[in-house]
């Protein structure tokens, strides 16, 4: 049985909010499709956020994977 893709939306959140909590720059967003580049960036900002707050290590991966951009 094949695997389905993911929502791109959802993949461009996911890896914005790893950028984000991980404390590097939003200037290296890789998208130039508008959605795209404002779901990464969405993610980029729950991720700096979250960082802020000391949720870092298994507590930000865990607000990671709940973390919804729909």
């Amino acid at each position: 049985m094949k695997r389905q893709k993911r929502d791109m939306t959802d993949r461009a959140f996911t890896k914005g909010y790893r950028t984000g909590a991980s404390g590097r720059s939003k200037d290296i967003c890789p998208h130039t499709d508008p959605q795209l580049r404002q779901a990464w960036l969405t993610g980029w900002r729950e991720g700096r956020v979250d960082n802020w707050d000391g949720l870092i290590g298994i507590s930000g991966l865990q607000r990671a994977n709940n973390a919804s951009f729909l």
